[in-house]
C-alpha cells in the first residue's frame, strides 16, 4: 500500500511540473513569435570587473551572430580585445536567455529577471551565484532594444 502511495504522490508532483509554462518559458516563447532576427541594443554587464567604466555597449546581432560590439565611447569590440570572450557570451538574446535559465537551473543561488513587455527578453536580470560570497554577482541589463531590417 505504502508503494502505490508513494507512486501516486511521484505521479502527481510529476504531473504538476508539466503544467502550465514558466516565466521564462513563455518569454522565450514571445521572442521566437517575434522572428526577429536583425537587432541591436545595449548591454549593460554590471560586476566586479575592470570594464565596468566602458559600459554599456552597443550590440548589433543578425541571424544569431554578432555583427558587432561597441564600447560606450564608441570603440570597436574586436574578436582580438581581451574582454571581447567574455563579452560575447551575453551578446545576443538567445545567449541571455540560455543564461538566465542555466541560473533558474541551479547554476545561481539567487536570480531576478525583469522581461521586456514587448518583445518578451530578459531586460534586467541579477545573479547571485554564491549567496555568501562577496563580488560573484553580475547584473544584465538590456535597453534601447530595436529590431533592424
Amino acid at each position: 500500500m505504502k508503494k502505490i502511495i508513494l507512486l501516486l504522490l511521484a505521479l502527481m508532483l510529476t504531473a504538476c511540473s508539466f503544467g502550465a509554462p514558466s516565466e521564462l518559458d513563455k518569454n522565450r516563447q514571445t521572442w521566437q513569435d517575434a522572428g526577429i532576427t536583425h537587432y541591436r541594443f545595449s548591454l549593460h554587464i554590471g560586476c566586479f570587473c575592470a570594464f565596468r567604466d566602458q559600459m554599456p555597449l552597443t550590440v548589433e546581432v543578425q541571424n544569431g551572430e554578432i555583427v558587432s560590439m561597441t564600447y560606450a565611447d564608441g570603440t570597436l569590440v574586436d574578436k582580438t580585445d581581451p574582454n571581447y570572450e567574455t563579452f560575447s557570451q551575453h551578446a545576443t538574446i538567445d545567449r541571455i536567455f540560455s543564461e538566465l535559465e542555466a541560473g533558474l537551473k541551479g547554476d545561481a543561488d539567487e536570480v531576478t529577471v525583469t522581461y521586456d513587455s514587448a518583445h518578451g527578453f530578459p531586460s534586467e536580470i541579477y545573479f547571485d551565484y554564491i549567496k555568501d560570497a562577496m563580488d560573484d554577482e553580475l547584473s544584465l541589463s538590456v535597453s534601447n532594444f530595436e529590431a533592424l531590417k
